[in-house]
This record gives structure tokens, sequence and C-alpha cells, in this order.
């Protein structure tokens, strides 16, 4: 191996300031980029995509017709693989792995890895048609196989392959230090959201049927009937954001909800917070839950989700099956007796600490390119 980093293409599909990239993005920042570098391979549709972040680390940025355009997405990939002569393609896209991987395949592409962040839920039926038509298909073409979770890993791999010790675990790990609770920055976001003097319920995530948003409005509009010191901030952005907005319309919850879009400063709202909501249909593992752990909120989830998310004993699962009205009675029971504390060690000890998971990442694709390339 030469004295350049090796570079690795990291297929993302739709940019849309999610989860999928934001795990990514830690991992990229936190990586020695004098043996690793990342190259970022984006549909052209995206909405949010970190142009200047990327390129002053050193990455580059290359946009593809979405997969829909299952021909020209595919004729473009092969050209950028081809010219550029990667060693290793890690595709986050799920069960869609197969397409770009395809066309690494065909690029000879001697890694090609696929990468599990997700798994399915039956609430969401048209949109899981394709998902489980491709999922018997996503081990075609990869040499290699990820997941954030033991679930996630599962859903996509199998089982027997995920038993036989096949699919590697790469945590959805942070910046532990970044969402260390702090009374300071507590105090600040509060007053900027005019929050002062309010329980708040929080939640981040992308406006799109996985996150039930429905679900969580009507919570909200449960603990509102009981408690009318409560507000709800909600931080991101998607397709479903205007029924959303309808919906606490409908509800006269409009004063008491706040919609803040797109934010950079996501610890800093989890500061501000004191419940961290999160009644997803499902997950793989959620940053998001591993970020609002660390910050010290009391986290209230679904448990559709991966039991994995939970790191520490006042993270709480519930039943999406128990309703509204159950869902608000457990919140404010469970913050009756809970005491926020600084959480740093218990999440470094869970291996979520972005900075040791990934170096760990960087050793595997350094050994993974010395074997490809023996």
């Amino acid at each position: 191996m030469n004295n350049k980093p090796i570079r690795v293409a990291h297929v993302m599909g739709k940019m849309v300031s999610g989860g999928v990239e934001s795990v990514v993005m830690n991992y990229y920042k936190n990586i020695d980029k004098d043996k690793v570098q990342f190259d970022f391979i984006i549909d052209e549709d995206s909405t949010h995509i970190p142009y200047e972040e990327i390129e002053s680390m050193g990455g580059r940025l290359f946009l593809v017709p979405p997969y829909q355009n299952i021909h020209s997405y595919i004729k473009t990939l092969k050209n950028i693989f081809k010219s550029e002569k990667y060693k290793i393609v890690h595709s986050h896209l799920n069960a869609l792995s197969v397409f770009p991987l395809y066309a690494a395949k065909k690029s000879d592409v001697g890694i090609r890895i696929a990468h599990s962040h997700s798994t399915s839920n039956n609430k969401e039926w048209k949109k899981n048609i394709m998902k489980n038509i491709l999922r018997p298909f996503s081990k075609v073409n990869a040499t290699h196989y990820f997941c954030c979770s033991e679930l996630a890993g599962r859903w996509l791999f199998g089982n027997k392959v995920y038993d036989n010790n096949e699919v590697k675990l790469i945590n959805n790990a942070i910046n532990v230090d970044k969402f260390i609770y702090d009374e300071h920055i507590r105090n600040m976001i509060r007053s900027e959201l005019n929050i002062e003097d309010k329980f708040v319920i929080g939640h981040v995530g992308r406006f799109v049927e996985q996150k039930n948003h429905t679900g969580l409005i009507d919570i909200f509009n449960e603990i509102y009937k009981i408690d009318q010191s409560t507000v709800l901030v909600l931080v991101g952005d998607g397709q479903l954001l205007e029924d959303i907005r309808d919906k606490v319309n409908s509800l006269n919850l409009i004063d008491v909800v706040k919609f803040l879009g797109v934010r950079s400063d996501i610890d800093k709202i989890l500061q501000g917070i004191d419940v961290f909501l999160l009644p997803s249909l499902y997950e793989g593992l959620p940053v998001v839950g591993v970020e609002a752990q660390a910050a010290g909120n009391l986290c209230i989830l679904s448990s559709d989700m991966t039991k994995e998310t939970k790191i520490l004993e006042t993270t709480k699962f519930f039943d999406l099956s128990k309703g509204a009205k159950e869902w608000a009675r457990f919140i404010l029971d469970e913050y009756k007796n809970f005491k926020r504390k600084d959480t740093k060690q218990e999440i470094i000890n869970s291996n979520f600490e972005i900075k040791s998971e990934a170096k760990k990442l960087q050793n595997e694709y350094l050994e993974l390119y010395r074997k490809v390339s023996l």
C-alpha cells in the first residue's frame, strides 16, 4: 500500500439530514484521514448535503440519479467505480444495496459491503413490498455484511448468516463529550426557545411514517390534557410535515408544539428537553436514541425497536398497542421519580463512544484492503 489513504466509496442514497448520514459523518470526522478517506455517492435529489464539511476533510462527493431511474443509476455508478478504481464500496441502503453492489461487482470492486441500518413494520406494508422483495437478494452482490444492531442484522441477512458470525456489528457511536449534560447549555437553549418554565417533550426525526409522528401528537395531546405546562419540540423535516402540522392545528395545539425544522445543534436541543420520546413503528438502532441518553434525558421508546438501544436503566420501552392515554400516564409516572445525571461513563462502557469505535472501523477497512491487494 502506498502512502496515500485508501478511499472508501460510501453509497448514501438520499441525504436528508437523517440518522444514517449522521452515523457515517460521525465515523468520518473521527477516522484517521491519513489512513482512510471517505467519498460520498449521493442521490442528486438529496435535500441536505454537507458539501463544505465533507470537502474540508478531504472527502469527495459524486451525485448520481436516484435509484428509481435504475438504468441511469447503475450506469453512473459503474462509471464512477471504474474511473476511481475503488477497492472498497460500502453501501448504506439496506435492502436496496443490491443495486449499487451489483454495479460495484460489475466494476471489479473487490470489497463490497452491505450495511443494514433498519428493519421493517407491517404498518408500512406498501413501502415494505419493495424491501421484502429485495431482502433475499441482499447477500448476492455483497462480500461482507455490516449491521447497526442484532435485529437489523438478522432482518436483512437472515438468522443463519448472523448466527454464523458473518455479520459485523458497527455501533451507531457518537461524540459523547458533545452531549454530556450541561446546566448552562440547558438554560441557554430553553431561553432561546422560550420554554424556560415548561415541561418539555422532545423528538428528533424525519417526518415519515416510520417515525410515527401521528402517534406522537396523540400522546402529547393526552399529556397536555393533564399538564398544561407541557410543550412539544419537534426537530426535522420530511414529506409528512404539513400533515402533522395540520393535525396539531386541528387539536388546537399549535401554540404548544414547536416545529424547529432541521437543526445543526441537536446536542443543545437535547440538553433543553426533559423527556425524549421516540414512538417509532420500527428502527434498526436510532443514533438519536443514543444521543438523547448521553444528554441524560428520560427516554421513552417504542418496544418495536432493537433492545440494544437501551443503554441506561432509566430508558424505558413501551408498547404502541397500549394507546395514547396509557403512554401519557406512563411518561408522567416515570418522570415523577426521574433524576438527571452525567451518563458519560455508561455510554463509553457500552461501546458507543465514537473515537474508539472509529478506530475499529478504520482497522477493519485497512485489513480488508490488505487482503484484496495481495
